[in-house]
Order: structure tokens, then C-alpha cells, then sequence
């Protein structure tokens, strides 16, 4: 076997500019989380036993090594076991290309792929009611600029559900005004959808973008200086939006609001307005039904209501009866 292939660093430069880039086309936040597993990884390894990211083989990435770097994203880094499954998840995408590039790695790869995930405690979702939205949604000024564009962006985030880098990298050509509105949003895996837009919503974004037009900015939400919004620059206006609207939701005082916990909200009020899951699943862009069944869990009037279809422990529950001569006959057959 051609030592060259056993070497890390063509597998590594592989994986990503072949294997995420090119073939899974991974958006750029799976990308930089993979980047920074592997720089943890090779960090690690360096210090641990001394050799250069450059000099390291396949080989010494075995089961025992990484299990050790795991335990020292726990114990030194002070992961949670969310994150340390997370880091392992990166690198079983990439011992998986290891397998088709490096056949005669294929040792190695079956140990470490049969490394576990770690089991995490499994929470219901955070969500807010909707005085609660409704208050967050009038905290912004909306006699100020900074303060329309922030109740723009609210209102599309809990209309759309959309996730905050799909709302970070909105342009404007994205926000369709015709008979129906809606968004075109690209979501994980650079899936597309599309999103209906209330009408208020259609009306807010239209007289925004109006004003747009002295910016000379194509973002949706830009900031300032005509740029994008980061995502802590969203994360802020959302705190700024939570601490006033706090002053007349007494509701929302202590509670740690987060830009996903506004998708959660988008999600579990569809839920309980009698929208079936499948179309939630659609709107959020689930790839799975399992995911968009977490909100099922968390809602208590759901199951309350449930409960109530139950005949009480201890009494007849009523059996029935044909109503119809044709059923009637069948039951006697």
C-alpha cells in the first residue's frame, strides 16, 4: 500500500473540498463545525503525543484516540454530551470517506464507527404563548428606522419559522409580493422552500423595503452600514425586544429567548391551530417527521385533550353498537 494514502492530510483536503463541498454541497455552518472539530482533533493529538498535523496517519486515529479526545472535549473543555456527539458525528463523516479512499484503513474505521453516541436527556422544546410573541412583536420603535427594521425582522421570523442563518442571508428578490406572498428560504442541505406570508407580514416587508431604497442594499435586513446582520447583531435585537417587551409581559421576565426558540413558537402555534404535522414538517423544512413530532410532546393541551377521550380507570368504557342493519348482519357472521 502507498504510504502517501495513509497520510491524514489528502483524505482531510478531500473530505472537505470533494466530499462537503462539491458532493454534499454542506452549507457553511456544517462546514465550519467540521473545520473546528478537526482543528480540536489535531491540536489534540499534537499535544498529547507530539506529532505534527502533517505527519499524522490514519492509523493514529484509532478507537483509543479518539475516545480520549472525546473525553477531553467533556473534561477540559467542559462540552456537553450534545456537543461531544456532535464532534463525533463530524468525524464518522469523514471515516466514512476514509473507508472508499483507504481500503486498507478499513480496521481502523470499523472501531471508531462503532464508537457510541453518548445519551442526553431528552427536553421538551421552549416555546412562548402568544401574549408573549405579541408583546415581543410591538416591543420595537417603530418611529425610528432601526426600530422598523426590527419589527420586519420579528414578525418574518415568527410568520416564516425560518431558521436564523436563513433569515441572516435573506435578500430582498427572496420576498415575493404577488397574488400570494411568500418566501423562498434555502435551508440545511441547500434545500429550498417556500413559506406563505400573512398578509400583515406582506404589507410590513413592503413598506420596508420602500425604505430600502435610499440604502441601496439588496439584504432584506441590513444593518447600518448596508451589510448583512450578523447573527449575534439578531440574537441582540432579540434581547433588546425580550427586555422591553418584559415591562407589559411580565411572562417573558427571566425566560432565556433565543432566536430557535421563535422557530419553536412559529411551529407549536401551527401545531395547536389544528395544522397537520406533515405541513409544519414543509414549513420548517424538516427532512423528517421525527423531528417536527417533538412539538407534539411538548404540547400539554394536546395530551390533556387526549386524556379526556379515556373512559376513568374503573369505569365501563361503552361498546359498540351497529347502527345499521347491513352492519348489524355482518356482526353476526
Amino acid at each position: 500500500m502507498n504510504k502517501t494514502t495513509s497520510l491524514i492530510g489528502p483524505l482531510l483536503q478531500a473530505f472537505f473540498t470533494e466530499h462537503l463541498l462539491a458532493h454534499k454541497r454542506a452549507s457553511p455552518q456544517t462546514m465550519a463545525a467540521y473545520r473546528d472539530t478537526f482543528r480540536l482533533l489535531l491540536q489534540f493529538v499534537h499535544d498529547s503525543q507530539g506529532i505534527e498535523p502533517s505527519a499524522l496517519r490514519v492509523s493514529d486515529l484509532d478507537a483509543p484516540v479518539i475516545l480520549a479526545f472525546l473525553d477531553h472535549l467533556e473534561q477540559h473543555r467542559h462540552n456537553s454530551a450534545r456537543s461531544r456527539n456532535a464532534r463525533l458525528a463530524a468525524l464518522r463523516s469523514f471515516f466514512r470517506l476514509v473507508a472508499l479512499r483507504d481500503p486498507g484503513s478499513v480496521g481502523v474505521v470499523t472501531r471508531v464507527m462503532a464508537i457510541p453516541l453518548k445519551r442526553v436527556d431528552k427536553r421538551l422544546v421552549g416555546y412562548l404563548t402568544r401574549p408573549e410573541i405579541e408583546a415581543l412583536l410591538a416591543a420595537p420603535d417603530r418611529t425610528q428606522w432601526i426600530g422598523r427594521r426590527d419589527q420586519a425582522l420579528l414578525l418574518t421570523f415568527y410568520n416564516s419559522g425560518a431558521r436564523l442563518s436563513e433569515l441572516t442571508t435573506l435578500r430582498q428578490n427572496q420576498v415575493n409580493f404577488g397574488a400570494s406572498a411568500f418566501l423562498n428560504l434555502m435551508g440545511k442541505g441547500r434545500k429550498q422552500r417556500t413559506v406563505p406570508l400573512w398578509p400583515k407580514t406582506a404589507r410590513v416587508l413592503q413598506a420596508w423595503f420602500r425604505e430600502l431604497e435610499k440604502l441601496r442594499t439588496d439584504w432584506a435586513f441590513p444593518n447600518m452600514r448596508g451589510s448583512s446582520l450578523s447573527s449575534d447583531g439578531v440574537n441582540y435585537i432579540l434581547q433588546q425586544a425580550v427586555r422591553r417587551a418584559a415591562v407589559t409581559c411580565p411572562g417573558l421576565q427571566g425566560k432565556h429567548v433565543t432566536p430557535h426558540m421563535l422557530r419553536h413558537t412559529t411551529a407549536m402555534h401551527l401545531l395547536q391551530s389544528g395544522v397537520d404535522l406533515a405541513v409544519i414538517a414543509l414549513w420548517l423544512g424538516h427532512e423528517s417527521m421525527e423531528t417536527t413530532h417533538v412539538y407534539v410532546e411538548a404540547d400539554l393541551a394536546m395530551k390533556e385533550q387526549a386524556l379526556q377521550k379515556l373512559a376513568p380507570a374503573g369505569s365501563d368504557a361503552p361498546r359498540f353498537k351497529a347502527d345499521d342493519k347491513l352492519l348489524a348482519f355482518l356482526a353476526t357472521i
